[in-house]
């Protein structure tokens, strides 16, 4: 699965450290999810969705669909 939440992230001037304290896990946490190493559970998805103000579905995409917001997709 891919995503934008390294995108949404710098956007909002988060670290990596500041979004794992809103959304209640590890810095390494938020790592694996933006390197592709970790597709978030639904809660976990909705919390982001709710930090970002975008519906999950503009920040998590099936391999095969082109994420939306980014260059060429």
């Amino acid at each position: 699965m891919r995503n934008r939440l390294r995108e949404l992230r710098d956007v909002h001037g988060l670290t990596q450290a500041a979004l794992a304290d809103l959304l209640d896990v590890s810095r390494q946490t938020v790592n694996a999810l933006e390197t592709g190493r970790y597709d978030p559970s639904l809660p976990l998805a909705f919390r982001i969705a709710r930090v970002f103000g975008e519906p999950i579905e503009a920040i998590f995409q099936p391999d095969d669909v082109p994420v939306m917001g980014v260059a060429g997709g």
